[in-house]
This record gives structure tokens, C-alpha cells and sequence, in this order.
């Protein structure tokens, strides 16, 4: 889809960088629509140029908007511990270092919180290290610059072929 549609639940989940967990999560069958975007900080209107800065206590995110009649909030959580990112990297996934590429769950209420803890503590045992994705308070989503907006389709679009991220992950060298 090319917009959100209304009435649907969205998820809201910061794991690195915004494309790649962007990418994971559109090819997710019960997503109806993603887009790239930040929170969890306390500037109005944050740019790129802002948030990478790592002052503004944003982090990059991804707003998943699902269907629950085919994918859970629960499933959305899963697959974000176990495929999307690696949760046990604290302030950084691969080269993207900084408190803007942290682990974290927005969730948009108190189910949604128990529901995120509740998965954290099942899946912990499966880790050899500490998942380290924290739980904040859901605020402000603002999106990312359009330039950011399924960044891996438009890369594709524009050059013909895949971005170097993509290659490495049908390689089996990123997660």
C-alpha cells in the first residue's frame, strides 16, 4: 500500500537503522503498511540531521500497520526479537552505532506493554546473551524525510539492482 489505511492496528518498534527493519517487516504476510520514522525524543519536528546526532533522544523506527485478523501484535513482536534485529546489541545493530539505532518497543497502551514484556521474558532463554530492548512510553511519530520511506525499493527502483545490505542478507552475512 502507498498509504496507511485506516482502522488498522500499527506497531511501533526502533531496531537500527529504519530501512532494514522497514525491508523485514513489508514482506511480512498481515502487513498492510510501513513507514520509517522517529520517537521517543524531545524535539518537535526532528529531521535526519537531527536525530543523528544522538542529542535529540530519538530513535529511528518503523510503524507497522497489520491486519490481527491474519498477524498478531504478538507475532509482530516475535518476529522483531528473532528475524527483524538483533535485540541483545545495545545502542547499535551492525555499523549503526548510537542511542537513535536502540532496541526498543513503543507500545500504544497497556496491553500492548504486557503483551511486549511478556515475549521479552519467554524468548530470553533462547538468547546466550541478555535482550536488551527496552519499553518506552509511546509518543509523537514523526516520519522520516520521504527519502527514507521503503529506502530499499526505491535503491532498487533507481539503480536495477539490489542495495549491498540486500545482497549480504540473500547471502546469509546480516541478519
Amino acid at each position: 500500500m502507498t498509504e496507511k489505511p485506516e482502522g488498522y492496528p500499527s506497531a511501533v518498534l526502533a531496531g537500527g537503522c529504519f530501512w532494514c527493519t522497514e525491508s523485514e517487516y513489508r514482506a511480512l504476510d498481515g502487513v498492510l503498511f510501513t513507514r520509517a520514522g522517529y520517537m521517543g525524543g524531545d524535539l518537535d519536528n526532528p529531521t535526519y540531521q537531527d536525530i543523528t546526532t544522538g542529542k535529540t533522544g530519538h530513535a529511528e523506527v518503523i510503524e507497522v500497520t497489520y491486519d490481527p485478523e491474519v498477524i498478531s501484535y504478538e507475532k509482530i513482536i516475535e518476529f522483531f526479537l528473532t528475524q527483524a534485529h538483533d535485540p541483545t546489541q545495545l545502542n547499535r545493530q551492525g555499523v549503526d552505532k548510537g542511542t537513535q539505532y536502540r532496541s526498543a518497543i513503543f507500545p500504544a497502551n497497556d496491553e500492548e506493554k504486557a503483551t511486549a514484556e511478556a515475549v521479552i521474558e519467554r524468548l530470553q532463554p533462547d538468547f546466550k546473551k541478555k535482550i536488551v530492548t527496552t519499553i518506552e512510553p509511546y509518543s509523537t511519530f514523526w516520519e522520516a524525510e520521504q527519502y527514507h520511506q521503503q529506502y530499499y525499493e526505491k535503491y532498487q527502483e533507481e539503480t536495477g539492482k539490489d542495495h549491498i545490505r540486500v545482497i549480504l542478507k540473500k547471502a546469509g552475512k546480516l541478519k
